[in-house]
């Protein structure tokens, strides 16, 4: 199966977080385009999750450490681990989950 970003139409996940999702059988890429001042709460899921920083500044809380990340940056958030964060900036971030987000199809 081939996809484009250019031609799927982004979805407002939480409040402004609109997201680009494909799915594999066994893992998603969420490709998030991030409203400066949006924040995601604090919370875990069973999901292990690959943080990619494509554009902007985005400050991300893993188990009670903050830090603000940029263009190139990346952090690993194992399975079941709290962590939040707020975008600084307009940002771009890419996602990986294993196992697959369903609940994103």
């Amino acid at each position: 199966m081939e996809y484009s970003l250019n031609t799927m139409a982004p979805r407002e996940i939480m409040p402004g977080f609109n997201g680009r999702m494909v799915h594999g059988e066994k893992m998603s890429l969420a490709f998030w385009e991030v409203r400066e001042g949006a924040e995601v709460p604090p919370h875990q899921h069973e999901h292990e999750q690959i943080m990619h920083v494509l554009e902007g500044r985005f400050e991300f809380t893993l188990d009670g450490h903050t830090g603000t990340y940029g263009p190139g940056d990346i952090v690993l958030i194992p399975s079941g681990a709290m962590h939040s964060g707020k975008a600084l900036t307009p940002c771009r971030l890419l996602d990986a989950f294993a196992p697959v987000r369903e609940e994103y199809r």
